[in-house]
């Protein structure tokens, strides 16, 4: 946590600081040699658990369902952040048990607020510097979201102020539940680095996507 923070502390932000947003996209997903700025990763939901992919499959198929259309494929998101201090993967992920370091700055529960008493029902945000993601899975990425350092740091500064809320709830009354796709959508949406032009690989969908973006607004 200390790392992620003191990285972002060490700029003093303005507003028109950072280059313009520019999206574009490589097939070849790889963090070596990356420049200053923000990169976003697209995984297939559940690419590194089978229990994840089996229960995606099944709430996409009750949501296809329930709206009377074919089910599409469905997204994990991840942030990659480089700044001159180093790089850091932000993402939202399962809880694991303590005393590995991957940078956790903040917990929340799954399904109910009760449920967080137990590990197995717990997310860890990460901010973990010199991180890894499953790249390997990551389709027509990375997103290059922007290059400008400001903005880059901004993001690492709101990592930790993230809002707790119940994965699977909608406690945002967003008319969807939170998920991981919440935390990358609402630290975009917070930095002012949102675009139309951020948006799932060919049909997919990123569920929780808007619930952290109309919490974002609301944050502001």
């Amino acid at each position: 946590m200390a790392r992620c923070a003191a990285a972002a502390r060490r700029a003093t932000l303005r507003p028109d600081e950072g280059a313009p947003i520019e999206i574009t996209t490589s097939s070849a997903p790889s963090s070596a040699g990356r420049s200053v700025g923000v990169d976003l990763y697209w995984l297939p939901l559940g690419a590194r658990g089978h229990f994840v992919r089996l229960g995606g499959k099944l709430y996409e198929a009750a949501a296809a369902l329930a709206a009377r259309r074919a089910s599409r494929p469905l997204y994990h998101s991840v942030l990659e952040v480089t700044v001159p201090d180093g790089r850091f993967v932000i993402e939202m992920a399962p809880a694991l048990a303590a005393g590995e370091s991957r940078g956790v700055v903040a917990h929340g529960s799954v399904a109910t607020r009760r449920a967080g008493r137990f590990r197995h029902l717990r997310y860890e945000v990460r901010c973990w510097k010199d991180g890894v993601t499953a790249y390997a899975y990551a389709v027509e990425s990375p997103v290059h979201v922007t290059g400008g350092t400001g903005p880059a740091r901004r993001l690492l500064e709101l990592v930790r102020t993230v809002p707790a809320h119940v994965w699977g709830r909608d406690e945002v009354g967003a008319g969807e539940m939170w998920t991981c796709n919440s935390l990358t959508s609402w630290l975009l949406g917070r930095t002012g680095l949102w675009s139309d032009a951020i948006r799932p690989p060919g049909d997919g969908r990123a569920p929780g996507w808007h619930a952290g973006l109309v919490a974002a607004e609301r944050s502001a």
